[in-house]
């Protein structure tokens, strides 16, 4: 290389050869292209490399998340588990070894229970003792008041814990029974409600954590049983005499609840089952109806094509229990509807000579004696000597022939019984609390012809009398129903029973004004379906009896569906094979029932679900049923014995969440 001056003094570099010349079919300046573009190819796959790397670490990490959230779910989920069956195992324990018979009021020690029960668990799972540990827990961390399931210490397994974070139990009710006891201080059960709620956190590795409430209600309940008691037959949720293994199908799924026997077989099927009370049958073999007619003596049956059929006995299945014979009815409601007796009468049942003796129409005319074609509505009354007002003297009302029966409330104590036979018309308006009874009849549109009676029908087998009312009809029954759907037709404090020698077809909703008891889980705060509704106990009640005929439902309504309250039985000596049940005319979605179905043969019928909602005033208040309502003397085969506690638990609420 040559450096020289030029003429202007500045200095010039030369090459020492020739310039070089461009190749061919290059340009000048295009030399360092190819460095640019490797350059940025080489950027490029960086940024690539870069993405993929930031990809596989987020799902990495949301993978780890998740897999670390499911285990502390687990964990919450199992801890609560945990939790809830040592609160289950103390209760039972307790009443198992300190609680060997019936008391009430509830003896200190169970009043006291709870908080014994409550703090036990506190410290077991919340702090202030050592937490049950698993016996891999290193010893490090065995004063934790955290409990561990797994301590991680396994081949490719992980730490999971949980916490219990909040608890309460209390007893929130105390409820005795009285099958077979007419003492208000000696009850012959007790049901034990203890309301619950649990807060349990759940951790794993990381530091996700799940969290899970959950409420409810444990069930305690301890029985005596006498050796013979006299029972009204709405003691019973169901009660049905005849059903042999594997025949007319099974029984239609819902919720059924009281306590339920047959002297002979449940069938089951496909769908829904739960009971929350005591279900027995005598014969040794379920029915299980799963691809054909099984039978089985256990609660639950697996057909050979995999299909399980498992109701929820929630208070327990007895098979091969002793049969209860068929009752008998203790009553004459005829004699009811003619004195309010219906008991220890002469002539046993009444006939045209005691009809014509007391009974007569509205418009004063007397039962015919003889009867032969006798049709029309009858009651006793006469005129009081001293105060010169019509009385009334019986038990209600002797319909002879076939009627048609409406029911309805009227204002905010009277019941109305609207009878109609052909253009007959008669209506009765029960008032307790003015304590009067308006009857008025009408013959098409013919002139109402009306008395006023002083005194409201009376239920004079009872010590000392109640007011009550029995509507006899000499025949069936062709219609029964309310004033519409979900519309009460049984007023507050009426307390009601019809009777008909033949079929009762029911039309329409028959609802209390006031339903009793609830008719969903927790309808009151951590109380399970079929819980006496505190303020709504009238003394309204309504009994249903046929000796002879069916009930025979059917809906009217757009959506199918029907309620009938009230206690319900058909059931009798004179039943035939196609007598005594219930039949569905047409087809049912839904029927419900707050009282209870006692029945002497099953029959088809097309109805979707069925739900019983039992009254549990039958059996926890003395004396209580439908006036008149068929009775008889129970006999046990064994001495009187007490039953050991019973203790179920209910699950009203869960709901899980997650957190940090």
């Amino acid at each position: 290389m040559i450096w020289r001056h030029n003429r202007t003094g500045s200095w010039k570099n030369e090459m020492a050869s020739a310039q070089i010349p461009a190749r061919q079919g290059e340009k000048p300046g295009e030399r360092g292209v190819a460095l640019v573009i490797t350059l940025l190819l080489l950027f490029l796959l960086s940024i690539i490399g870069l993405a993929a790397v930031l990809s596989a670490s987020s799902d990495l990490l949301i993978n780890g998340y998740y897999s670390n959230y499911r285990g502390s779910f687990y964990a919450a989920d199992s801890g609560l588990n945990i939790v809830r069956q040592d609160v289950y195992n103390q209760l039972n324990n307790a009443f198992t070894t300190t609680y060997t018979s019936f008391v009430y009021p509830p003896p200190a020690g169970v009043n006291a229970l709870a908080g014994s029960v409550l703090s036990s668990i506190q410290q077991k799972y919340g702090g202030g003792e050592p937490c049950p540990i698993n016996p891999t827990t290193p010893p490090s961390i065995a004063n934790s008041t955290t409990c561990y399931l797994n301590a991680g210490v396994g081949a490719n397994s992980w730490q999971e814990s949980f916490q219990l974070k909040n608890v309460t139990l209390n007893m929130i009710s105390a409820t005795p029974g009285y099958v077979g006891s007419t003492n208000p201080a000696e009850p012959t059960s007790v049901n034990y409600v203890y309301s619950y709620t649990m807060t349990v956190v759940g951790s794993a590795m990381g530091s996700e954590q799940s969290t899970i409430n959950e409420s409810g209600s444990f069930n305690v309940y301890t029985a005596g049983i006498p050796a013979s008691y006299n029972a009204s037959f709405a003691i019973y949720g169901a009660f049905v005499t005849n059903w042999n293994p594997c025949t007319l199908g099974w029984l239609v799924p819902g919720t059924m609840t009281g306590t339920m026997f047959t002297d002979g077989s449940w069938g089951f099927g496909s769908g829904t089952y739960i009971f929350t009370d005591p279900v027995g049958q005598a014969d040794a073999d379920a029915s299980w109806w799963v691809d054909g007619c099984w039978e089985s003596t256990g609660s639950s049956f697996t057909a050979p094509d995999g299909e399980i059929v498992a109701p929820q006995f929630q208070a327990g299945f007895s098979v091969g229990q002793p049969s209860i014979p068929q009752p008998q009815n203790s009553y004459s409601q005829e004699w009811a509807a003619i004195d309010g007796i219906g008991i220890n009468e002469n002539p046993a049942q009444p006939g045209p000579t005691q009809l014509n003796e007391y009974m007569k129409t509205v418009a004063g005319a007397a039962y015919p004696n003889p009867a032969t074609g006798a049709n029309g509505v009858y009651l006793n009354y006469s005129t009081n000597p001293i105060t010169n007002q019509l009385t009334i003297n019986g038990g209600g009302l002797y319909v002879e022939g076939n009627a048609q029966i409406n029911l309805s409330t009227s204002g905010a104590s009277a019941q109305v019984i609207q009878i109609t036979q052909g253009t007959v018309v008669t209506t009765m308006t029960v008032d307790p609390v003015a304590n009067t009874t308006v009857v008025s009849s009408r013959t098409g549109t013919g002139p109402v012809t009306t008395i006023s009676l002083s005194g409201v029908p009376t239920n004079s087998s009872l010590n000392p009398p109640q007011a009550g009312t029995m509507v006899y009809v000499d025949g069936t029954i062709t219609s029964m129903s309310g004033p519409g759907e979900g519309v009460g037709a049984i007023q507050d404090g009426s307390a009601l029973t019809i009777t008909a020698l033949g079929d009762i077809n029911i039309t329409g909703d028959v609802i209390y004004k006031s339903e009793p008891v609830t008719m969903t889980q927790n309808q009151i705060p951590g109380t399970p379906v079929a819980t006496l509704i505190p303020g709504n106990d009238h003394n309204q009640d309504l009994g249903l009896f046929t000796a002879n005929g069916s009930i025979i439902l059917s809906s009217p309504y757009p959506d199918d569906n029907l309620q009938v309250d009230g206690s319900q039985a058909v059931i009798g000596n004179s039943c035939s094979s196609s007598s005594c049940g219930f039949y569905v005319n047409g087809c049912i979605n839904t029927f419900n029932n707050v009282g209870g179905q006692i029945q002497t043969n099953i029959f088809g019928a097309c109805l979707n679900t069925e739900n019983t909602y039992y009254d549990r005033r039958y059996t926890s208040r003395v004396n209580f049923a439908p006036p008149w309502f068929p009775s008889t003397t129970i006999t046990n085969n064994a001495s009187t014995t007490t039953v050991a506690p019973q203790v179920t638990t209910q699950r009203l609420a869960w709901v899980a969440s997650s957190g940090q």
